[in-house]
């Protein structure tokens, strides 16, 4: 084996400051899951618990084999914004009887688990996650649908979510609708449009339009129980499948679909792997609290991969980007990872040939950012910096092989989309507490302004206020500084998750398993003209 050495010393002082940096930070992550995890406020699950109700994520361990780990996406939707951390929906991976599926609960103690713009957001998410890993989907549905204040954000794109239901349904993908509550109007076709429907007795409510909107539309009066209880649907409509008597019963028939399912993955689950031979722990002290500080991606590279065993890829050329093979809970995996934040035409072209390498083997790429981007100035302009770039974005982006991202430092600019940030569809995309994105640093953004701004007055004749521009400059750069933070970029999801450094092979290792679910297969070519 070609195990990576380390010259990791946990007990140096710069390694224990960033340590610490790292757990102050991992400290305000927790609270702001906290604010996830209560959902609606102590006063709204009192009442829900009073109704003899389960809360979502009790539902959530209910379905799931005991000690199975539950891969929770999204937590932190909503973050900055006007609604509730979470936005009111649970999304995550877990494992049912055997079967890993991709399941959905919405959380009714915040607004009746109505449905706010981010929750929308969330949920196309979870879909594009399913439909691309050929995840069964288990929704566990208790939600007064649209939350009506914000019906001109959600109303129009709202209509994805049934269209999602459909086309996974016809791409052979399991859906199942286990109802626990309300699943009124719009919500209606959450069952509606699902393969396999569970209803609980007494407490599912599933009707286009309820009681008091009958009455209005017609002139009609009806109760909730004849117009759309579970009763009624398991025996007169047929919308209900399952007719459950309390939840517990619910979600063990839910169990028991999912065990008839016939659903099996693509390939074989791999033997046990080895783990690697250094602590994780060392993963919290690696990143600087200075991104411009660089530190040696191979360090991260060793505490994450199978035996700590890595085959690296050009070593000796475009040093600034650490390319090479390895396996990751027994997965295969091609690993690109910044070195010192910069990439150039060398790290470009490399880039490029190893994906291109990955694609002839059918090897999933992970990509750990740690870039500036791509570098700047005269000598690399005319050394062919804007070809050799695009070269390797377009390899990224016709790349067939399941991409998985990870944030660990910066991720600015042009070098975000070529290590295949979000709008280049990688399978997952996770960030440490450490990871900055942005389309340059704050320090940068404001200074480019101000140079633009000196200019422009010069042009017209007159005078320059320095005063004003050093106000300007703090003010950008505290801006752009506060929107490149994982917690605000993870608000508006453009990311999975913030996760713990120490948890990233468990975390990566549980996303290859669910990639295996689908066939894939990498490209042999089609990966259009290359600038030579």
């Amino acid at each position: 084996m070609t195990v990576l050495p380390s010259a990791l010393d946990p007990a140096a002082p710069d390694h224990r400051a960033n340590r610490e940096a790292m757990l102050a930070k991992l400290a305000d992550l927790d609270a702001e899951h906290a604010k996830a995890l209560a959902g609606g406020g102590e006063k709204y699950v009192a009442r829900h618990r009073k109704r003899g109700k389960l809360l979502a994520r009790e539902r959530i361990e209910l379905l799931l084999d005991p000690d199975t780990p539950f891969l929770e996406l999204s937590p932190l939707a909503a973050w900055g914004s006007e609604y509730t951390v979470g936005a009111s929906l649970v999304t995550g991976i877990g494992v049912v009887e055997g079967v890993e599926c991709l399941i959905t609960a919405n959380d009714p103690t915040v607004r009746g688990g109505a449905s706010n713009p981010w929750s929308l957001k969330k949920a196309l998410r979870a879909d594009d996650i399913a439909l691309a890993n050929r995840l069964p989907c288990v929704s566990l549905v208790e939600s007064g649908g649209a939350d009506l204040p914000s019906q001109k954000e959600i109303f129009i794109p709202g209509g994805a979510i049934f269209r999602d239901l459909t086309r996974l349904s016809a791409a052979g993908i399991p859906t199942i609708a286990v109802v626990f509550g309300n699943s009124t109007a719009g919500g209606a076709y959450i069952p509606g449009m699902s393969d396999h429907v569970i209803m609980v007795k007494e407490r599912a409510k599933v009707f286009l339009g309820g009681p008091p909107l009958v009455r209005m539309a017609t002139g009609e009066e009806s109760d909730d129980e004849s117009l759309g209880g579970a009763e009624m649907h398991a025996r007169t409509s047929g919308l209900a499948d399952h007719f459950a008597v309390d939840e517990p019963d619910a979600i063990r028939q839910a169990r028991r679909v999912v065990a008839r399912l016939n659903h099996r993955k693509a390939y074989p689950d791999p033997p046990l792997a080895e783990q690697p031979k250094y602590d994780p722990e060392d993963l919290l002290g690696i990143v600087p609290g200075d991104l411009k500080a660089p530190f040696d991606p191979r360090e991260v590279i060793a505490r994450i991969v199978d035996a700590s065993d890595f085959d690296e890829f050009k070593p000796l050329y475009g040093t600034s980007l650490t390319t090479g093979w390895a396996s990751l809970h027994g997965y295969p995996v091609g690993i690109l990872a910044n070195a010192r934040g910069v990439l150039f035409s060398e790290e470009s072209q490399k880039a490029a040939q190893f994906i291109q390498l990955a694609n002839q083997r059918d090897i999933p790429l992970l990509f750990l950012h740690n870039t500036t981007g791509y570098m700047v100035g005269r000598e690399y302009e005319q050394g062919g910096i804007i070809k050799h770039g695009a070269m390797m974005i377009n390899a990224v982006s016709n790349s067939r092989v399941p991409h998985l991202s990870v944030l660990l430092g910066a991720s600015y600019g042009a070098g975000h989309y070529g290590m295949c940030g979000r709008a280049y569809d990688p399978r997952f995309l996770f960030a440490w507490p450490s990871a900055k994105s942005a389309v340059m640093g704050p320090q940068q953004l404001a200074g480019v302004l101000s140079i633009v701004a000196r200019q422009s007055a010069a042009a017209k004749g007159q005078p320059y206020d320095d005063e004003g521009d050093a106000a300007l400059r703090a003010m950008v750069e505290q801006q752009i500084e506060s929107e490149s933070l994982p917690m605000f970029l993870s608000g508006r999801l453009h990311d999975d998750g913030v996760i713990d450094p120490r948890d990233t092979r468990t975390v990566l290792g549980l996303c290859l398993s669910a990639v295996h679910t689908a066939p894939y297969e990498g490209a042999r070519g089609g990966f259009g003209v290359f600038r030579m």
